[in-house]
């Protein structure tokens, strides 16, 4: 049996995580050395998991069940998963010295008309443990750029310090210039054509749960339990959270569920015990997971301050950005039973 899979870079972060049962921390990946996936992708570095996440996560859920080893031959898993995958293209750069060439950018690229779309995309892992405190929580962000720009136009990023200067961990482009980002802080670049990932980072911070659920579970004499669930958005009420998917773990012979609820967002269920396992103690059980997508907001603070073009032909661009905040690892254990006692509102 397993009860978590994580795939880490060769700095030790987490690029790739599966909880299964919530009873690791994520302080146990600091005893691991990297683990590695090579059927699928050939070549194997941290841009192959970043493109290939949908399908390591589906070969995560196919070989494991609940943290028990299913099916792990890798013939049969690619009769199952038959996605086509990103493998990695190595190829040999010109010295920059010697050619002054951008590898990146090609030259003579022209548009109609010339834009930017810049998404400031965060992702909060949290962990609360059965008292309802929180007991691990960080941010990851990234910063894609779809460029449609003609030319060879010089791109400063400007940032509120939110980021610069708290993140432990930034990691840039190959475009960015990065001497200029040590001296001043200014993300100075040339940008590719099309679609990238500018940067991205990582904040070891104290996160309020943006979504709060409460759980009351009672157990009726072993034959029967039953859950009252609560959902409270927590954060500013300018904000509306897209997509939200809560997931409540019940015993694994629980049948018979009975559900109703009311504008309140409050969900009661009921489910026949048929054979009654003692699974009082909160960090044995699986906890609540969430899943949210909230637009037009950063948890970290993060702001565009502001997008300047530089191009010898002087054209205008208009830049266009886009915050969102989104669930990552987000659980929340569940409290102990309470057992033949009335339940009182939460």
């Amino acid at each position: 049996m397993a009860s978590a899979v994580f795939v880490l870079d060769l700095k030790g972060k987490v690029l790739i995580s599966r909880n299964y049962r919530g009873d690791i921390p994520m302080s146990a990946v600091e005893k691991f050395m990297p683990l590695v996936f090579t059927e699928y992708f050939k070549e194997l570095e941290e841009e192959s998991i970043r493109d290939n996440f949908v399908i390591i996560y589906e070969l995560l859920d196919e070989m494991m069940d609940f943290g028990y080893p299913q099916t792990t031959e890798t013939k049969i898993l690619q009769e199952y998963i038959t996605q086509e995958s990103h493998k990695l293209e190595i190829q040999v750069r010109p010295p920059m010295a010697v050619t002054n060439a951008v590898s990146w950018r090609s030259e003579g690229i022209k548009y109609r008309k010339n834009e930017v779309f810049l998404d400031v995309i965060e992702s909060v892992n949290l962990l609360v443990n059965a008292n309802g405190n929180v007991q691990r929580s960080e941010i990851l962000g990234i910063i894609k750029m779809k460029c449609y720009l003609s030319g060879m136009p010089e791109l400063r990023l400007g940032l509120n310090d939110k980021v610069m200067f708290e993140s432990t961990d930034v990691k840039f482009h190959q475009c960015v210039r990065l001497s200029r980002f040590e001296n001043d802080r200014t993300i100075s670049f040339i940008p590719p054509d099309g679609e990238f990932e500018l940067m991205s980072y990582r904040l070891n911070t104290l996160v309020k749960p943006l979504i709060w659920v409460e759980a009351i579970v009672e157990s009726y004499a072993g034959s029967r339990i039953e859950y009252m669930i609560k959902a409270k958005a927590q954060f500013k009420r300018r904000s509306t959270a897209n997509n939200v998917e809560i997931y409540v773990p019940v015993p694994d012979d629980a049948d018979t569920p009975k559900f109703r609820g009311g504008k309140e967002f409050l969900m009661r269920a009921h489910f026949g015990l048929p054979s009654v396992k003692n699974v009082d103690d909160p960090d044995k059980k699986p906890p609540i997971g969430v899943k949210f997508e909230i637009p037009y907001f950063t948890t970290s603070g993060i702001q565009v301050r502001y997008l300047k073009i530089v191009e010898k032909s002087g054209y205008q661009a208009l830049p266009w950005v886009r915050y969102i905040t989104q669930n990552g690892d987000y659980q929340l254990r569940l409290p102990e039973s309470i057992k033949n006692n009335k339940m009182t509102p939460i």
